[in-house]
Formats: structure tokens, sequence, C-alpha cells
């Protein structure tokens, strides 16, 4: 048992630690790439391999300096002194440190090889994807593994929804109701006989149990066939046959998906700055500017109530304005589909968090 621990302990922590270093490498290597080729085809020719080798040092030096001097300490303080961080507050600091050493420093050198290649009016760049969606990547394998690191990966999945922060609709527990008789008041007439209390029961013959209340409406009304419940025994009714594996949900896999759609406005964001009418303009600063901040998100809790806020604040609401001045100058490099969701999640957020707390919108009498 504790090897199983201790291997996942150590494949979470390279995990994490490859998707701070890689992204840095290669967004850096292909940097340097960039400024040899500049250096190569200037007026006169400078030293290209000096200046590519240069950047490349510089990388690994500061890759060895963060990971000594911030990323190891902050692990040992979350892992050995976990409630001086995260005991009283609702963030995460291990993605708050990754965002700030990893994610913020290849959104610079991105903006940067953008920038010496429209300086110097040479085009180098010729594949701009795979750094941007590597950032991006590593980006949520950090919120996925901080997210599941938590649980069991072998086994079937046992309160994973507590663990994982997934909220399950799942109904597990069914109680029986009793349903309410009116009761009706007493008429003065003749009296009635009523039934005979219960006396003390002949030798050989069982005592009768007393009748919950309301056992025999229930019982009265399954037999007609109104108000009839299925017996669940606690579970909810599924597809069955050979077709109940079509059933299946752990909170584990839905980890994966939530953490992907999480990102997907942001990743549709960057990807535009990829784009060859975008990327060689003034328009990289705002996109990846307000993409490092929606970025941010990650650092509160999953399912925190601030995420609601922070999401329109970081990320519809300035995406919004962004993709408007991209579709005038550019035209439709951005889907009008993700314009459309900036703007309906900023509306819905005022509308239903403000407007409907003011009196004209708060009335019974509406839609009667």
């Amino acid at each position: 048992m504790g090897s199983g621990r201790t291997l996942k302990f150590a494949l979470c922590e390279v995990l994490q630690f490859a998707g701070l270093c890689v992204p840095l490498f290669i967004v850096m290597q292909r940097f340097a790439v960039i400024v040899a080729k500049v250096k190569t085809s200037a007026q006169p020719p400078g030293d290209g391999s000096t200046a590519y080798w240069l950047i490349v040092a510089s990388s690994i030096a500061y890759v060895t300096t963060t990971a000594l001097l911030v990323w190891v300490p902050l692990k040992y303080m979350v892992f050995v002194k976990k409630k001086f961080l995260i005991g009283r507050k609702k963030w995460r600091p291990v993605a708050l440190v990754y965002v700030i050493l990893s994610t913020l420093p290849c959104f610079a050198f991105l903006i940067a090889s953008s920038e010496v290649q429209i300086n110097n009016n040479i085009k180098h760049d010729t594949f701009t994807e795979l750094p941007v969606s590597l950032v991006l990547f590593s980006l949520i394998c950090i919120d996925v593994v901080e997210r599941i690191r938590h649980c069991r990966l072998t086994g079937q999945g046992s309160d994973m929804e507590r663990e994982t922060d997934i909220p399950s609709a799942v109904l597990t527990h069914m109680e029986q109701v009793t349903p309410v008789t009116p009761v009706t008041p007493a008429v003065p007439g003749p009296a009635v006989p009523g039934p005979a209390a219960p006396g003390p029961a002949a030798p050989g013959q069982a005592q009768p149990t007393p009748a919950a209340p309301g056992a025999t409406q229930i019982g009265d009304r399954n037999q007609n066939g109104a108000g009839a419940r299925p017996e669940t025994n606690g579970t909810v009714p599924g597809v069955p046959g050979p077709l109940r594996f079509l059933c299946a949900s752990d909170a584990r896999a839905d980890v994966f998906v939530d953490s992907f759609m999480f990102w997907m406005d942001t990743v549709e964001m960057v990807r535009v700055a990829g784009h060859p009418l975008v990327y060689y303009s003034g328009w990289v600063f705002p996109i990846y500017i307000f993409s490092y901040l929606s970025c941010l998100r990650v650092v509160v809790m999953p399912h925190s109530p601030l995420l609601s806020s922070l999401g329109v604040a970081l990320q519809d609401l300035p995406f919004f304005f962004v993709r408007i001045g991209l579709i005038a100058f550019f035209g439709f490099v951005t889907p009008l589909l993700y314009l459309m969701k900036n703007l309906l999640v900023c509306l819905a957020f005022v509308y239903f968090n403000f407007m409907t707390k003011l009196r004209v919108f708060n009335t019974e009498r509406m839609f009667f």
C-alpha cells in the first residue's frame, strides 16, 4: 500500500516538474532560433550561434534557479506544513507559482519573438502552434494533477465527488414520504361504532402489529396504481441488460473533461495570436496579456464561489472587447460563437446577480 502511494506521489511530482520545465525550454529555444536567424541575416551579419547558445544557457540557468529556490521549498511547505499555506484559504499555491514562473515567461518570450521579427522585417517563424499548445497543455496538466492527486488511481471511485470538488447529479438516498391526510372536523350526529380497540390475543394467536401512520393510505394508493413509487434500494435505476455499461460514470474521469472545458476559451484566444495577420501586428500584446490574466483563475479552488466573478472580470469581459477589435480589423479570425459566448455570459452574470435584486424584477406578480 505504501509503495503504491509513493509511486503515485512520484508520478505527480514528475509530471508537475515536467510541466514547469518543458514549456520554458521549448519557447526559449524557439526564441533563440529566431534571434540567431535575425543576427545571421542582418547587415552586417552577426554571430548567430553565440546568441543562440547564450539564450539556451540562460533558460537552463533560469529553470535551475527557480526549481531550487522556489519550487522545491514550496513543495516542502505544502506537504510538511500544509496548514501554513492552505489550511484557512481557498487557493492553490502550486498553481499560482506555476503561472508566475512558467506561464508568464513563456507568454513574454512569445511576444518578444513576434516583436523581433516585426522590427527586423523578417518572418522566420513558420510554426507557432507547438509552443502555444504546449504551454496551455502543461497548464491543464498542472490543474488535473492538483485535483486528482488526492484520489485513488486504482479500483472503483468512492467519495470522489468530495475529493475532486465535482458535484454529483446522482441520487444516492431516497426516503419514503408519508402523505398528509386532511383532517375532517367532527359533525354532531348519531354515534357510529368505530373499529374495536385491539385487545389481548387468544392463546396461539399472534398479536397484530399496529400500522404506522399513513400506511393504509400508501397501501391503497399503491394498489390502485396512483402514487406508486418504484423500489430503488438507495440507487437510481439505469439501463438494464447488456447496455448497462453506457451508464458508467466516474468523477476521476470527469476531472479531465472539466479541466479541458475550463480552458477552451483561453485556448481559442491564444490560437488567434498565431494567425499570420495577427501575429505580425501589435494585437499580440492585448491577446497574450488578457490570456495570461485569465490563467490566474486556476489559483482559486475548483467550484469556488469566486470563479463566477473572476471568470467575467478576467476572461469574458476583456475577451469580448478584444474579439470585437480583432473582427473589426482582421475579419472573422476568431469564431463568432466565442464572441456570443462572452457577451451572453457577461449579460447573464449582471442580470441574475444584480438586476434581479431590483424592485422592478423582484415581484411575484410577474408572469401571472
